[in-house]
Order: structure tokens, then sequence, then C-alpha cells
């Protein structure tokens, strides 16, 4: 979509600062950042939401948790914890209407989040 921040990410169009990348994902550190380590795992594919994956994106979706495993393992968090969290649509705080993986740790995270 051509209106969307991060498939001019995917495209090259803008050029966040990457963490991880393969044939299916995208990971890159997130600009606003909740947490000493904040990175953003993205299908490469558009979809919306999580309303919108569909049967044929289940592949992909647990290939954007394996990205987020390696992005912890190279961000030195994956033995501490770290979080995993994808919102959906507006009252959930989505703001950019592409799946995204919010993968933060770095700290003790709080329960319950929100």
């Amino acid at each position: 979509m051509s209106d969307c921040l991060f498939c001019k990410m995917v495209t090259g169009e803008m050029e966040p600062d990457i963490v991880y990348e393969n044939d299916d994902v995208m990971a890159f550190r997130d600009i606003n950042p909740a947490a000493p380590t904040h990175v953003l795992v993205i299908p490469r594919k558009h979809i919306p939401t999580v309303n919108d994956i569909g049967e044929d994106d289940r592949e992909l979706v647990g290939k954007m948790y394996e990205a987020a495993a390696e992005v912890a393992r190279r961000e030195d968090i994956a033995d501490n914890g770290y979080r995993c969290v994808i919102n959906c649509g507006g009252d959930a705080q989505q703001s950019v209407f592409h799946l995204h993986l919010h993968v933060m740790g770095g700290r003790k995270m709080n329960w319950p989040p929100g």
C-alpha cells in the first residue's frame, strides 16, 4: 500500500534502523521506545490488523515470532525475558495499520499492562 509507513520501509523508500530481516519479515528499532530494547517485527506482506490474518498467513505469523526470538537473542534479552505484543485497532493503540509485533525487554515488565 503506497500510503503505509511500514510498506515504505519494506520497499526501501524509508530506511528504519534494521536489526534483523529475511525474505518474509523485517525487524527494526521503534522510534518511540517503551523499553530499553523495543523492536518492531513486521511481515513484508501488508496485513492491516490481526483481524485481517488469513489462513494463508499462518506460517508468516509464525515467522514473525521466530524473528522475535532471534531479535531477543541478538539484543541479549532472551535469557532474562521479554514481552511480545500485537495491538489490534484504535482502542488498543495500534497507530500503524500494518501488522507489527512489539519485542520489548531490557527491564522488568509490569503486569497488568495498559
